[in-house]
């Protein structure tokens, strides 16, 4: 489990211990949160344990010492991957956020296990690189974001990764549309952080918070959707859904439209894939359709939300564009959120840099970490002049 210690790697350990006959957990891996790892690490008693920052990996393993238990420690980068790729492990939950959940989940790409993925890193940083390790590892890939699941869930069953099904027209992918499907443009330029964190249905990250309520995760979520199922830009659309309750659809050449249907609750499809292609019980609700009445669809305002173009944009873009992309929102989310630019901001800061920023092919794990890093020093130049002007004004 990459990211044991995050609402991923909660909910996943949630529907393995309600199947003990079936799972065991072999290594459990996170970030720094050392004290939240000590405690799953009480609880399920793995072999092995890693945490990515060596102090805090200094501070679990001497933890488990004076407790008395077994499970070794490993750490740093190398760890996550050496657990990625052991022997005894079958199944790999990719649920690290970032840039770090890269190399390790690359890594059990290559020794071709079963992979939950949740990062989207690997597939916006990484798309080429990663469905290439999959194929050339053996590795099986199922993702668990719920939007990506449901789409899964609606595919032929014989479909490989990465390569569009015969009789697939195109992906709907749904969309809640945030806390400001409704707000009157004028408003945008004055909303404040906590504002755009207070989506209507979710209760997530303060980043990924925004990023839904400027839809950038729909965009980057739309470029996931190229990777794993092998469809080109033109054949995926966004699909306002405020519900949360039709997860995704996938429309066929005959005319009909696939669609998956649950209660908003992650379990469903960790649950769904942990188990594929059987079904175990994931402790989640039934969905009372006559409680929900009425189901609604719209199109996305491309004025209220630019990003979503920016993302379409880069995903035609071909090259390194994703990648300048992402780093250059998180670069500006982050700016945001700490007061230092506005809102509307956040798109001008990804397309400034965009236009910045040369965009070429990827042929390396460590090309595609020095596109970020470029990006991510030019978007914070353009987020410093930013903040200049707005103390100027």
């Amino acid at each position: 489990m990459l990211g044991a210690t995050g609402s991923i790697g909660a909910s996943t350990l949630d529907v393995i211990s309600r199947h003990p006959e079936r799972f065991a957990v072999a290594a459990l891996a996170a970030n720094r949160r050392w004290e939240a790892l000590l405690e799953q690490v009480r609880r399920f008693t793995p072999p092995w344990a890693a945490l990515l920052d060596p102090a805090a990996a200094h501070e679990l393993s001497a933890a488990i010492k004076r407790e008395g238990l077994s499970t070794r420690v490993l750490s740093g980068e190398a760890g996550l991957c050496t657990l990625a790729a052991l022997p005894d492990v079958d199944t790999v939950v990719a649920g690290i956020v970032g840039a770090a959940g890269l190399a390790p989940t690359l890594a059990a790409a290559r020794a071709g296990k079963h992979i939950l993925l949740a990062n989207k890193e690997t597939l916006v940083l990484a798309g080429a690189l990663f469905m290439t390790a999959v194929r050339e590892g053996g590795a099986t890939l199922l993702p668990i974001d719920s939007e990506h699941n449901a789409i899964f869930q609606c595919m032929p069953p014989r479909a490989e990764s990465g390569v569009q099904p015969r009789g697939v027209r195109r992906i709907l992918l749904t969309a809640s549309g945030g806390p400001f499907l409704r707000t009157a443009h004028a408003q945008l330029a004055t909303v404040t952080p906590d504002a755009a964190c207070a989506h209507p249905k979710w209760r997530m990250g303060r980043k990924i918070s925004v990023d839904s309520a400027t839809m950038m995760n729909k965009g980057l979520e739309v470029i996931e959707a190229h990777w794993l199922f092998g469809v080109g830009a033109d054949a995926i659309d966004v699909v306002i859904h405020p519900q949360s309750i039709v997860h995704s659809m996938v429309e066929y050449v005959d005319g009909s439209v696939l669609a998956q249907l649950g209660n908003p609750d992650m379990r469903t499809p960790i649950a769904q894939a942990l188990a594929w292609p059987d079904r175990i019980d994931a402790g989640v609700a039934s969905l009372d359709l006559t409680a929900v009445a009425s189901l609604d669809f719209s199109a996305p305002d491309p004025a209220r939300f630019p990003c979503l173009a920016l993302a379409y944009a880069a995903l035609r873009d071909g090259a390194s564009a994703t990648i300048i992309l992402n780093a250059a929102n998180e670069v500006a989310v982050h700016a945001f959120l700490d007061g230092a630019t506005g809102y509307l901001d956040i798109a001008a800061v990804c397309e400034t840099t965009l236009s910045r920023v040369k965009s070429t092919p990827v042929h390396s794990l460590e090309h595609a970490l020095a596109v970020d890093a470029e990006a991510r020093r030019v978007a914070g130049g353009v987020v410093d002049k930013s903040t200049q002007h707005r103390h100027i004004a």
